[in-house]
């Protein structure tokens, strides 16, 4: 049976349990759970982490602790029982664990390895604790270690401040608000602003000195050097070493490390050193050989130096880790400068000192430690455990300490003078000194080198060589008892040390000084010359009486001294006395040894205050009793100057030097102190001096008086306090009359106003500062109501607020603090009587807003004292004090400072710092301790409606005040439940006043308004959405506050509901705040705001009829808030679910279904519900990375310098016609360096891809919708391609360009369709004028487009193996867009789409018009010199060339020049024309580029030249073209007019090959040479190749469903497709690079991936033209002749290579009978030209040549911009070699004619005949052959009118005879002149004007 468990409620898993019981409860290591029931064994209860999952579990799994249990019953919870530390501890670090795996999801790897660290470090520490083993002192280090750890993990993690109190976290309800808040600001300051110390520590370690042939032991004195003073600052560490430079005892660690204590800020300065000095033992030079002398001299080897400052810089690179440091040992040059080698050294007198030996050095670890003594034994226990010496300071530290006891005198032997002594070297000096005591005796161990090593009761000094004036500056520590002083003297004897082998150590002199006179004065402080007295070698001092009568110092002769001869020899030396028991002054020595000399009292008592307070601090005890000895003595006599130098002595101890003897004061007053009578001169003195304030002109001492009052009122109590345990309480009435009249003197003093005279008001501001300090002391024994109202009549004394100086004001307000602050107001009793007064002047200074930081810390304090406890009645009176005197004023306060800007001035901003959270946290201390008859009274004390009425506006206001994000720091989320908590608990009270007053007849909106704004704040504010807490987090808060939204919501519903017909006045106002609300996701909520919807809708139908202005308000504002981030899918179900949602209140449309307006109410859901559906989506698509291309922003910078051009000139023009020259000037300026940038600058042509978004699964703003995007700088389609898959990881891409099928629209999944698109730009007048250089037009080229187009190649009827070009159709489709690119976006939708069919006579046509016009383009660069070589025109001459005489060009006559496509085709013939007279112009232009090549062609490549001119003609006699007379008149390369579709990038005019400057452009390195796979490829290998990679068959039909441009179609290949045509097979079948495997094969890898793109609209790729023409030598190695005359083997022709080499042109002279050689004409003169030569040119890398001619295609992308323009118009729309229907290849172009040459044909005789133009001359017939004039430069050379003979076709391209020949369409403009009979008739020619564009569907 199970029962409920009473003592078993809490515990821990010790082993993990599976749960595969019937009801089981899974359980793992470490969870904690809450028993429920028992039953044989087993519990029943839950996880704490999982409150809502309950199950049962074994007992035996369940480690029991102890806890507490609140709630007993069905909600119970339970409370552990541990400790708070490790309570918190542990939950913190589960909190911890699951963050801490997110770190490393999230790749912060620092953050996450230093919190694995804390992590384990705190585990450990938890271990310590709860074993129990550690001392009291241990565990508080060990928790202030926790909680900083836990602090500091808790701010990188982003958690919440912790409030503390001694190491333990608080309960906000069982402590004030402003006690809470003092916590989380002492927390909150100290992990922002640590605190700095003022005590400092270095530690030292002596590792080893690294010299070469040692060889003698070493002893190294470390010290700390003042080089400013000139003195050391710290005693000296000696450390000894052997031979090896190591230490001498390394099993010794405090003989190695010391540490220098109680170094003071001031200490660490850069010109503060630590020096070393190294002395040797052992021979007298170094080098003597060890025979010559045994005896061991101390000798010196070397000095180093280290600056702090290098110490301190360390510190700072390596954040307190200890360091290692090298120091270079020096010597100095002679040993007469030993004494101040350090100082050389530290000023780098170089020429005095010298390094040791090259590799000496001495290694030492040096680390600086910050705080006290007491904190680095806490933080650094190993130091002390290990074992480390300590060196101190020289002298006292800055802080005296009471508990320091020390006794040392330095004595430092400084130098000596000593004579030759007969000898006629100078004397080795070695000095022995003994410490003596008064009988005579050596005092054992009270000589001390330095600290590290044990004192010795010898002293030898070191030996200087050979010096008779020998300067040591040897330091020395004379630690001496205390009680051995009195008699004790040095004594120092002087031997002269040998060099010969003895060694012998020869007395020749001595010197002594007594340590203390004899009147009990020490050794004084200084420098002492002692005299040399001269003895025999053999003299004993046995008996040191003989010598202590003689004179030891000069000029210092003592009565019993005995007389002695004047010696030359002297000795310095310098002493320095630092004792806390010994002392030198000898006032201070008369004043404790007062009663000697009773005459002189008054005297040593005048003396007294001349006494360093040093020396008075020190015998405090024994001073103190002096002085009261001396009162008891005589009061009468003596009782005012006692006074006075006890006023001296205390006043000394408020020096922060010795501020920390107070305690020992304290220590006498209590223990030591026995004047019994002295309280009655005391209070005597102190009201005299009170009384003669007022009237004593210096109030100097009268202020010291006053400042002391508190240890003269202890000394007082105290001594009462003795005379009545003296005589058992006699007196007492006289003395509280003394008291009391004290006191009127003292209320009497302070209410005396200045009137003009600052001097007393700063004696009443000296007396308000130390007033408070004297309760403590009153109250031992008078009672605490007599105190208080002593204290109470006091601070009502003083002046009213208004009528004093400010600076008495802050004073007064500190002394209120004070009071506010002692144990007198602690007491209740006390405080009731105090509070008033402290009310009092609360409530002015807050009137006046004056001090309101301490006004702020007096109300903290009060509330902090002031406890909620109803049951109190003295509670409850003080709560009603402070309401009545403070709420008003305080909310006032709140609202003034919370709308007071910050001024300026420092000073005014001090006053408002800091103050506003003090407030607002009393505000809420106030509010909280309030009960229902705080309130009621409250209520009730208003007078009127109004004051009311403007009490809850300013209580509402600073509520909203109060909720801003801002009141409290990020993570104090505590304090902000503790601030929401009061502020629903104050609406709840009142609420009900809000009803009763201001609901019917005086109803007031303002009022009602802002509460429900305050209501709608409230509710959203971010610190009380619970969703966004963690589980842990969202547990305590629900239990502790539950949830504070929902409690807010009804309170508002139940309003709402009270309001009636008044509700029509917050529609639509409130409409807006309510959605808000609504739009919480937290159920409860929803369901009680929804039905108010209805209720609005309800009214204002009621109102008008209908609820438009609901609607529009509510549509409005949820399209605002949705967008904000705020709503989700539950919350559009609550408009549209029948489901009941609160209580009684179904959903919002049952509720509208039920009324008579439910038509436009349902449909009102409706579309509340779609647009939340359509904002939903778009915000969920908003918040993923895929869509973070396709938000509205500012595209990437485009460089648009022709935009501001524009700007410029319209801002030059109002410059100007204001006549502001100067602006204009800069204007001006402006615009010509945007003309310069676009010369100068390179600006990248990007690429346009359509986007296709099929599927349901995109976003609605994408979904089954197609948009055009333009790249990025440098990205290629298959970049987008990749980046495009990575937005959308989960789409498939498809493998075709064709339109999709209707299940690809409605498939649940997402496609996508990608490919490259051209654009078609709209200004074609700046593309077709020929001076404009290439990178201005190509601004236009990719700016401003609106429309874009691109190719799909495919066969219509049969397809002709032999000749694919007869059934290959392009289909082009155009697409318009919603917006021109460049725009706001990167991309935008496609608004229209056009879809035409060009034929293949069309396809052949534009082939053709592209090349020739490449052909110009790169004939005109290299005249002008615009390319570096002339690789390009060389590689597309013979791509053209060579594919003309391989049998290109016989494809198209063999497919349009035959008699059945002209029966067939009869609409055509104009287009066949067309055809002609491209052909004609190709070979025109190929003549005239052979003449510009062979001027600029280089001696190597003259082998090619000459192979191309033969094959040349080889072309022409196939075509049976004979000649171009007139060719050398004009060059053809300008004809920009010589066809309808004029050339696609005209250029300049023809100009000398010298006449342009050559512009470096690009570099030929940019644009590797890469092998196009093109349509105009013309070699079956390259065809073979292609159709290998893309795995599809030559004849296969499905190729061309994905295929490009038709120009891409291979004009001299046989084969059934080209090999562009299937470039656009997807790069998984052609292996791209780019693709991972994921998308090559998971994903279907589906996107059309370019095949380098050459031509194909879907993949365009730009490429130069060098690039273009590197594959176009490709081609069939014999091609069949179309001419149907010629026999089969006159058809072949010998194969040429395909690519050009320089052998190749033998081939081509061994295919060409001599006969048909032709000889290049000369080039021709050029007319002048009035145009610009071109500045800039494309290279073209010379890697291109070895390029081979299949080479695959490579994974790199050009860099060369798109500038492919629209074949739809005729105009020119940019450069050939980029156009799609080109195909990227030169060899596309098949040599072709002169378009000029070609004007009628008629059909003569079977024979086709063309009828001849020329432009400026005639063509005359000579000898049977046809002259032909080239055609004109341009349009504005007119034809002249001249006539010429008609000419016969060329047998070549003759046509069939046909019997009804197909009429041509008459050509414009053209006029025959007939001529008289019997003359050659010649048709007078006018210029064909220019054709105008025209879309393809017009063909």
């Amino acid at each position: 049976m199970w029962i409920p468990t009473d003592n078993e409620k809490y515990g821990v898993v010790i082993a993990s349990f599976r749960g595969t019981v019937p009801h089981g409860l899974p359980l793992e290591v470490g969870d904690t759970v809450q028993i429920l029931e028992k039953c044989d064994g087993w519990y029943r209860g839950f996880v704490l982490k999982s409150p809502s999952i309950k199950g049962i579990f074994p007992a035996t799994y369940i480690h029991l602790k102890n806890a507490n249990v609140k709630n007993k019953g069905q909600f119970e919870t339970i409370i552990p029982t541990e400790d708070t530390v490790i309570t918190e501890m542990t939950g913190t670090l589960r909190e911890w664990g699951i963050m801490w795996k997110q770190l490393y999801v999230k790749n912060e790897g620092d953050l996450f390895h230093r919190l694995w660290h804390v992590m384990n470090e705190l585990l450990d520490l938890r271990r310590q604790v709860l074993v129990g083993h550690l001392t009291h002192d241990r565990m508080k280090d060990v928790k202030r270690h926790i909680t900083a750890r836990l602090d500091w993990g808790n701010e990188q993690m982003g958690l919440d401040l912790v409030p503390r109190k001694e190491f333990s976290m608080v309960d906000p309800d069982e402590i004030s608000v402003t006690e809470l808040y003092k916590l989380m600001e002492h927390r909150h300051r100290k992990k922002d602003t640590p605190i700095p110390t003022s005590t400092h520590h270095l530690f030292l370690q002596m590792k080893s000195l690294m010299c070469a042939n040692l060889g003698e032991e070493l002893e190294v004195f470390f010290s700390i050097y003042d080089s400013r003073e000139n003195h050391p600052v710290s005693e000296r560490f000696f450390v000894k070493l052997n031979k090896n430079g190591l230490p001498k005892f390394p099993e010794r660690m405090e003989r190695q490390c010391t540490l220098f204590v109680d170094l003071g800020s001031s200490d660490l300065r850069k010109d503060i050193y630590i020096i070393v000095h190294i002395i040797r033992l052992g021979r007298m030079a170094a080098g003597e050989k060890k025979n010559t002398c045994n005896a061991q001299y101390r000798r010196p080897f070397g000095c180093a130096v280290l600056s702090i400052a290098d110490l301190l810089q360390t510190e700072r690179d390596t954040r307190d880790s200890k360091e290692d440091h090298m120091l270079k040992v020096y010597m100095c040059n002679t040993e007469s400068e030993w004494y101040q080698i350090h100082e050389n050294i530290i000023k780098k007198l170089n020429a005095r000192y010298n390094l040791t030996s090259s590799n000496a050095g001495l290694s030492v670890a040096l680390q600086l430690l910050h705080g006290d003594i007491d904190q680095i034994r806490r933080e650094y226990p190993v130091l002390f455990t290990r074992g480390v010496a300590i060196t101190r300071k020289l002298g006292f530290s800055d802080i005296i300490m009471p508990g320091d006891i020390r006794n040392d005198l330095y004595v430092t032997l400084e130098r000596g003078e000593f004579e030759k002594g007969g000898k006629s070297v100078a004397r080795n000096v070695d000095v022995t000194m003994y410490v003596l005591d008064s009988e005579g005796q050596i005092l054992k161990d009270c000589i001390s080198l330095g600290s590290g090593e044990i004192p010795v009761s010898e002293h030898h000094s070191f030996v200087l060589y050979h010096n008779n004036s020998p300067r040591w500056a040897e330091p020395l520590k004379l630690p001496i008892p205390v009680d051995k002083f009195r008699g004790a003297h040095i004594r120092l004897e002087f031997r002269h040390c040998s060099t010969k082998e003895k060694g012998e150590k020869k007395l020749f002199g001595f010197s002594f000084v007594p340590l203390m006179q004899e009147d009990g004065r020490t050794l004084p402080d200084g420098i002492h010359e002692l005299l040399v007295h001269k003895c025999e070698e053999n003299t004993s001092f046995h008996d040191p009486a003989r010598y202590l009568k003689l004179q030891y110092c000069k000029g210092n002769l003592h009565g019993n001294s005995q007389p002695v001869k004047a010696s030359k020899e002297t000795f310095w030396i310098s002493s320095f006395l630092c004792s806390t028991k010994l002392t030198q002054n000898g006032d201070l020595l008369d004043f404790l040894k007062w009663r000697a000399h009773p005459e002189r009292i008054c005297d040593i008592l005048s003396k007294f205050k001349d006494i360093d307070g040093a020396e008075i601090v020190k015998f405090l005890q024994d001073t103190l009793d002096a002085l009261f000895g001396i009162l008891d003595e005589n009061s009468q006599k003596y009782g005012l100057k006692v006074f006075d130098s006890l006023v001296h002595i205390i006043n000394l101890l408020q020096d922060i030097k010795f501020q920390h003897f107070k305690p020992v004061m304290d220590t006498y007053i209590e223990s030591h102190f026995a004047g019994a009578l002295a309280y009655r001169d005391l209070i005597k003195v102190l009201k005299r001096y009170i009384d003669r304030s007022i009237e004593a002109e210096r109030q100097e001492h009268i202020q010291d008086v006053l400042r002391a009052q508190e240890y003269i009122f202890k000394y007082i109590i105290h001594s009462r306090s003795l005379y009545t345990l003296a005589t058992g309480g006699q007196n007492e009435e006289e003395f509280r009359s003394n008291i009391y009249e004290l006191f009127q003197s003292v209320r009497y003093f302070l209410s005396i106003e200045s009137q003009g005279s600052s001097i007393i008001t700063q004696t009443q501001a000296v007396f308000l500062s130390s007033f408070p300090a004297v309760y403590s002391e009153l109250l031992k024994l008078i009672d605490v109501r007599e105190v208080a109202n002593l204290v109470r009549d006091t601070l009502r004394s003083m002046p009213d607020v208004l009528h004093v100086e400010y600076s008495l004001e802050a004073v007064k307000l500190q002394c209120i603090a004070k009071t506010v602050e002692s144990q007198l107001f602690t007491n209740p009793d006390s405080r009731c009587i105090l509070l008033p007064v402290v009310l009092h002047h609360l409530h002015m200074h807050l009137q006046e807003q004056k001090d309101l930081t301490m006004c702020a810390r007096i109300l903290s304090t009060t509330f902090c004292l002031i406890k909620k406890d109803s049951s109190e009645i003295t509670a409850s009176e003080e709560v009603d004090m402070l309401v009545d005197s403070l709420l008003g004023v305080l909310l006032r306060t709140i609202l003034e400072i919370s709308n007071r800007s910050q001024p300026s001035g420092p000073t005014i901003r001090l006053q408002f710092q800091d103050v506003t959270g003090e407030f607002v946290a009393c505000l809420l201390a106030l509010l909280r301790q309030m009960t229902d008859k705080h309130y009621q009274q409250l209520l009730e004390s208003f007078t009127s409606k109004d004051d009311l009425r403007d009490f809850l506006l300013q209580i509402f206001t600073v509520f909203k005040i109060l909720i801003r994000p801002e009141m409290f720091p990020k993570d104090w989320t505590i304090m902000r439940l503790v601030t929401n908590n009061v502020i629903i608990t104050t609406i709840l009270y009142l609420s009900d006043a809000l009803r009763k007053n201001f609901l019917h007849e005086g109803f007031d909106f303002k009022v009602w308004e802002s509460y429900f704004y305050l209501a709608v704040i409230f509710i959203n504010q971010p610190c009380l959405q619970l969703e966004m807490f963690s589980p842990s987090k969202r547990k305590k808060v629900l239990e502790k506050y539950g949830d504070m939204r929902v409690t807010m919501g009804c309170e508002i519903f139940s309003m709402w509901q009270n309001l009636g017909e008044h509700k029509l006045q917050f529609i639509p106002g409130l409409i807006g705040p309510f959605l808000e609300v609504t739009l919480v996701p937290q159920a409860d909520l929803r369901n009680v705001m929804i039905p108010i919807f209805h209720d609005m809708m309800d009214w204002e139908q009621r109102r008008t009829g209908n609820f438009k202005q609901v609607e529009a308000k509510l549509i409005d504002k949820l399209d605002s808030l949705m967008s904000e981030g705020k709503g989700d899918e539950t919350y559009r179900e609550l408009f549209n679910s029948i489901i009941p949602l609160f209580g009684p209140y179904p959903s919002l449309l049952k509720k509208i279904e039920r009324e008579t307006w439910r038509e436009s109410g349902i449909s009102l859901v409706a579309t509340v519900t779609r647009l939340m559906e359509r904002l939903l989506d778009y915000r969920d698509c908003m918040k993923v990375a895929e869509v973070d291309g396709k938000k509205i922003g500012c595209t990437v910078s485009l460089l648009c310098w022709e935009n501001g051009i524009i700007l410029c000139r319209e801002l030059a023009d109002q410059y100007e016609s204001f006549y502001d020259y100067r602006n204009l000037s800069k204007m001006r300026m402006m615009e010509a360096s945007f003309y310069d940038k676009i010369m100068d600058q390179q600006r990248l042509e990007p690429e346009f891809f359509r986007v296709g978004f099929y599927g349901k699964k995109f976003p609605f703003f994408l979904r089954n919708k197609e948009f055009v995007c333009r790249g990025h700088d440098y990205e290629r389609l298959e970049a987008f391609q990749q980046r495009m898959l990575n937005e959308f990881p989960h789409a498939i891409a498809m493998q075709h360009a064709n339109q999709p099928e209707e299940t690809i629209f409605q498939a649940d999944a997402q496609y996508l369709q990608i490919y490259a698109v051209i654009p078609i730009p709209d200004n074609h007048e700046i593309l077709q004028k020929e001076a404009i250089p290439d990178h201005i037009k190509s601004f236009y080229r990719v700016n401003n487009i609106w429309r874009f187009r691109y190719d799909r190649p495919f066969h219509k009827g049969i397809k002709d193996k032999e000749n694919e070009f007869k059934s290959l159709w392009v289909e082009r489709t155009t697409l318009t867009l919603v917006q021109s690119l460049p725009g706001i976006s990167r991309w935008f939708e496609v608004d229209r789409r056009e879809v035409v069919e060009m034929s293949p006579l069309e396809n052949a046509i534009e082939v053709l018009e592209n090349k020739n016009q490449q052909l110009r383009t790169l004939i005109t660069q290299c005249q002008s010199r615009q390319m570096q070589n002339i690789n390009p025109l060389t590689m597309c001459l013979n791509g053209v060339i060579d594919a003309a005489v391989n049998g290109g060009l016989a494809r198209y006559q063999e497919a349009f020049f035959v008699k059945d496509y002209i029966l067939n085709h009869p609409e055509d013939g104009e287009k066949i024309s067309r055809l002609r007279e491209l052909m004609f112009e190709q070979a025109h232009i190929l003549e005239y580029g052979l003449a510009v090549h062979e001027k600029f062609v280089p001696q190597d490549m003259r082998p090619l030249h000459k192979k191309l001119v033969d094959q040349f003609f080889v072309m022409k006699s196939r075509l049976g073209i004979q000649d171009f007379p007139g060719y050398a008149r004009v060059s053809p390369i300008h004809l920009t007019n010589g066809s309808p579709r004029t050339c696609r990038n005209p250029t300049l005019g023809a100009i000398s090959p010298d006449g342009a400057r050559l512009v470096n452009r690009r570099s030929p390195l940019s644009y590797p040479a890469f092998n196009r796979y093109s349509s105009s490829s013309l070699s079956s290998q390259a065809s073979a190749e292609v159709s290998n990679i893309t795995g599809q068959s030559e004849s296969s039909d499905e190729v061309f469903q994905m295929q490009a441009s038709p120009s891409t179609s291979s004009l001299s290949s046989t084969h059934s497709a080209s090999p562009n045509v299937t470039s656009s097979a997807p790069s998984s079948a052609r292996g791209s690079p780019l693709l991972s495997d994921k998308h090559k094969h998971s994903r279907e890898n589906t996107c059309l991936s370019p095949r380098e793109r050459p031509c194909s609209a879907i993949y365009p790729i730009s490429v130069e033209p060098a690039q273009q023409t590197l594959t176009q030598q490709i081609g069939d190695s014999c091609m069949p002749r179309s001419d149907p005359n010629l026999s089969a083997p006159e058809k072949v022709m010998n194969p040429t290579p395909s690519s050009w080499s320089l052998d190749s042109g033998k081939e081509a002279r061994n295919c060409v009978p001599d006969s048909a050689k032709l000889v290049s004409p000369p080039v021709p003169p050029r007319p002048p030209h009035t145009g610009s030569p071109a500045k800039t040119y494309r290279s073209f890398s010379p890697q291109a040549f070895e390029t081979p001619p299949a080479n695959p295609r490579s994974p790199h992308k050009s860099s060369v911009q798109s500038l492919t323009p629209s074949p739809t118009d005729y105009q020119s729309l940019g450069p050939v070699y980029n156009s799609p229907v080109l195909s990227g290849s030169s060899s596309s172009g098949i040599s072709s004619l002169s378009r000029g040459s070609v004007t009628e044909t008629t059909l003569t005789d079977g024979t086709i005949t063309c009828t001849l133009i020329g432009s400026e001359e005639l063509i005359k017939r000579e000898n049977g052959t046809f002259a032909c004039m080239p055609p004109r430069y341009n349009l504005s050379e007119h034809g002249t009118g001249t006539s010429r003979r008609r000419a016969p076709l060329p047998h070549s391209l003759s046509v069939p005879p046909s019997a009804e020949p197909p009429a041509l369409p008459p050509k414009p403009h053209v006029l025959r002149v007939h001529r008289s009979e019997g003359e050659n008739r010649m048709d007078e020619i006018l210029v064909r004007p220019r054709s105008q564009p025209r879309k393809v569907s017009q063909l």
